[in-house]
């Protein structure tokens, strides 16, 4: 570098004349233009087609439009009205004691009623008698985790079934047995008691009342009692002698329960409104005066039809609103007044004197 400061002006100019020229810059044709990207892809998606909702099983016309109506009684207890016997409930810390389940087809709108009452689960089902109008949700209920409990007979009767029988002037279909699973797993003879939502819960069976295998569940600290269809408010009462009920078996369990229970304990009838004591002893009144009635004329070795010319029951035109008749019910009396007479041991002969 210090060389090339030394050279005069001239010669620098020199040199540079001498250089080689740059080469000429080459035009470029220009870049070609890339297309558009495409647009991003949509997230993927599940192409196959959804699944049809699920749709519960339409019920049977005579239930679709039953709405299950939920009453509190008093204490721990409510009462469920629907289509069938009427639902006793308690309800507290420890769970659910339901009372009867009416029939199969509703038991997911009682068990929909239930939840707008508590989220506790149903801990014991106990059933007052063993006919499909209290014992129809048995197998939905006990699929749930309930323990199911009733008297002996109930048992025995829903695991055999029964043939058609006719009351209330119809023929009605035969009982096919129970599945297992609607099966009390515990029964009890006389007396059975429930420890839960802190009371005793007392099922205590009436002998031959509306069936053999009657119970009445009293909620002792509530202070209410289910009668299961030893009470009802509808008219005459069903007597179902086929299933070993009787008339006078019934009218002593409303004598028993009325005089055993203090006075404002309220009543569940099997069927009917929420009631009184006093409103089921105004009912056995009634029964004893029909009793009385058709065993005077029984006496008088009247036949059943021409006691029921008689019209013994007239009197009681408000007791004919339910299905069973005044006929109906002077039949039941007069066949068990005559069966019973017909089962005494005939009077022995005076001996002859020798």
């Amino acid at each position: 570098m210090r060389q090339l400061l030394a050279l005069p002006l001239v010669a620098l100019l020199s040199l540079a004349a001498c250089a080689e020229p740059p080469p000429p810059v080459v035009p470029q044709a220009p870049a070609p233009a890339l297309p558009p990207l495409p647009p991003p892809s949509p997230p993927p998606t599940n192409t196959a087609p959804a699944p049809p909702p699920v749709e519960k099983p339409a019920l049977p016309p005579e239930y679709a439009d039953v709405v299950i109506r939920v009453e509190k009684v008093a204490g721990t207890v409510y009462m469920l009205e629907g289509k069938g016997g009427n639902i006793g409930v308690s309800v507290g810390d420890d769970g659910v004691v339901l009372v009867d389940d009416q029939f199969a087809p509703l038991a997911p709108k009682i068990q929909e009623a239930l939840k707008g009452i508590t989220d506790k689960p149903v801990r014991v089902l106990l059933n007052t008698h063993w006919h499909g109008d209290h014992t129809g949700g048995n197998a939905a209920i006990g699929a749930g985790g309930a323990t199911i409990v009733a008297h002996d007979n109930v048992r025995a009767r829903m695991a055999a079934g029964a043939p058609g029988i006719e009351f209330g002037g119809k023929l009605q279909p035969a009982t096919p047995p129970a599945p297992k699973e609607a099966l009390p797993i515990i029964t009890f003879h006389d007396k059975v008691s429930v420890h839960l939502n802190g009371e005793e819960i007392r099922a205590i069976h009436l002998e031959s009342g509306h069936t053999d295998g009657d119970a009445v569940i009293y909620f002792t600290k509530s202070g209410v009692v289910h009668m299961g269809d030893d009470f009802v408010t509808y008219g005459w009462p069903f007597v179902d002698v086929s299933s070993g009920g009787s008339v006078r078996g019934l009218i002593a369990a409303l004598d028993k329960i009325a005089a055993d229970l203090p006075a404002d304990t309220k009543v569940i009838p099997g069927h009917g409104k929420l009631s009184s004591i006093d409103d089921m002893k105004k009912i056995a009144a009634k029964l004893h005066d029909a009793w009385n009635l058709v065993e005077a004329q029984v006496k008088k070795k009247k036949t059943l039809d021409q006691v029921k010319e008689q019209k013994p029951l007239a009197k009681y035109e408000e007791m004919t609103k339910g299905f069973i008749s005044a006929d109906a019910f002077v039949t039941t009396i007069f066949n068990e007044i005559t069966a019973d007479a017909s089962k005494k041991p005939a009077a022995k002969a005076a001996p002859k004197k020798k």
